[in-house]
């Protein structure tokens, strides 16, 4: 028996260690995470669908908005029926980083720089959001990221089709 129990411990930390299982940040760390994931989504969309000449860009920056403003009221209401009360959600450094760079760009750059950038945010929130609904500790939260994950899922589907 002490055995067997010795070998599931070192295949668990043999997983865990290869990245296959993620911890799920603490509840507070994730909604801060979610909503900073979002503003800065909707940020960076808006800057482009206001800018861009291509008509591809414009109508996934607009599906960006779109979908970020729902998914944080997914998660700003899952977090409220739990019990939590949620603070405004504030861009983490590289994100003001990122959203500095668009700004500076113009044209076909700027686009370029939007789409490496959605490329690397949507990685990063499927990421968030597949670990939380995984070994989240807030059930509603779980469920809510477990509802969000097929939502970027297509997000990054998008950004293949785009850059075709």
């Amino acid at each position: 028996m002490l055995g067997r129990t010795k070998a599931a411990l070192s295949g668990l930390s043999a997983l865990f260690l290869a990245g296959a299982l993620h911890a799920a940040p603490a509840t507070p760390v994730f909604v801060a995470k979610a909503g900073a994931s979002d503003l800065y989504e909707r940020q960076a969309s808006q800057l482009i669908a206001g800018s861009t000449r291509d008509p591809r860009i414009r109508r996934f920056a607009n599906d960006m908005i779109r979908d970020h403003t729902k998914s944080t009221q997914m998660v700003k209401a899952a977090a409220l029926r739990s019990g939590l009360h949620p603070r405004p959600p504030r861009l983490d450094w590289q994100q003001r980083r990122m959203i500095t760079e668009l700004r500076r760009a113009h044209g076909r750059s700027r686009d370029t720089i939007y789409l490496n950038q959605q490329q690397q945010a949507h990685a990063q929130a499927l990421g968030l959001m597949r670990d939380y609904a995984a070994t989240g500790s807030v059930r509603a939260l779980r469920r809510t990221a477990s509802n969000i994950v097929p939502v970027i899922q297509h997000h990054i589907q998008m950004l293949t089709d785009i850059r075709r």
